[in-house]
């Protein structure tokens, strides 16, 4: 596969295409297919623009959309931007050498560029202040969850680290905030099956095989609070935050899963702060979840490595804000 003629913009990759098969001869031309493709979303007039002022490059250069069609052709260009809300806190760098960067994720800031938040994720920000284009996150936090998160440096190291956390052999501990109730006997190991599905912000526990497993354990206790150390053996989408739930002890702002005591309507109005609209946001009231430290051998030196958050979770009384 070539590299792309087109540099990065603000952090983000330009799209690419590879034009597909057409047996029935459809497509006369380059512009024709991406007319076909592109104007029912962007409209026929903007797609021709693009052309025009040389926004679709392919190996040669810019197209003029008159080029022959000829399928698995390589094309890329740039979408345009939506403007979108800064989330108000920096990423922090918790260490950095020539293979890895550690960052300390905020609250609310996404961790790589997905649907509504493309230029204001920590990927796009990293790249941008470190001068690192190449930069790509191993694994994945999600956007209400803060803390540590390893970025690779080097396209040819990437494979190695992503296989840590793939073959789970990345030790991950978690801290979070939630109420306390003396009902609920810990530590406990919970197993369940755990379901996402697409289009549907929530994810839920169903009957059948375990395929997720958490530690939980409970650090310390001030009035109706608690403050919970969570060890994930397994990585499914929220599975602390429906483990924690599914105990009666749900993570404090939690828009998703409230256990029917943190807000009203937490169908509609999860979803939305999931999403991740502006009007949705309240900086003030951040999810009580923090991925605190990563610990593994490292897969090119052979190294322990241990990494810790210097985040803080604000509810917790005495804690400075993160």
């Amino acid at each position: 596969m070539p590299p792309a003629p087109l540099p990065q913009r603000d952090g983000i990759d330009p799209v690419r295409i590879r034009l597909p098969a057409d047996p029935d001869g459809a497509w006369g031309t380059v512009g024709e297919h991406l007319v076909a493709r592109f104007g029912g979303a962007i409209g026929a007039g903007r797609v021709a623009q693009m052309l025009r002022t040389g926004r679709f490059v392919g190996v040669e250069g810019a197209l003029s959309g008159g080029e022959p069609y000829r399928a698995g052709r390589y094309v890329w260009f740039h979408r345009d931007f939506a403007p979108e809300a800064r989330v108000p806190f920096e990423v922090r760098i918790v260490h950095r050498d020539e293979r890895i960067v550690i960052a300390d994720k905020p609250h609310f800031l996404a961790t790589t560029p997905r649907g509504q938040h493309i230029t204001e994720t920590a990927l796009a920000r990293l790249r941008r202040e470190l001068g690192l284009p190449a930069l790509q996150p191993a694994h994945r936090l999600d956007r209400l969850t803060a803390g540590l998160v390893l970025c690779v440096v080097r396209p040819e190291d990437r494979g190695a680290y992503q296989g840590l956390f793939g073959g789970r052999r990345v030790r991950k501990e978690y801290e979070a905030v939630a109420r306390y109730d003396e009902g609920v006997a810990l530590p406990v190991t919970v197993r369940s099956r755990i379901v996402k599905e697409r289009g549907v912000p929530a994810a839920r526990e169903v009957p059948g095989a375990v395929n997720a497993e958490s530690r939980i354990e409970l650090v310390e206790r001030r009035g109706g609070l608690g403050r919970y150390r969570l060890l994930p053996a397994t990585g499914r989408t929220h599975q602390l935050r429906v483990h924690m739930n599914g105990l009666g002890l749900p993570i404090l702002h939690d828009p998703l899963y409230p256990g029917g005591g943190d807000a009203a309507g937490a169908e509609e109005a999860g979803g939305a702060a999931e999403a991740g609209g502006a009007a949705a946001e309240d900086f003030g009231a951040p999810l009580q979840l923090l991925a605190r430290a990563l610990e593994f051998r490292d897969p090119v030196d052979g190294r322990e490595r241990r990494f810790e958050s210097g985040l803080r979770l604000a509810a917790w009384p005495g804690a400075a804000a993160g």
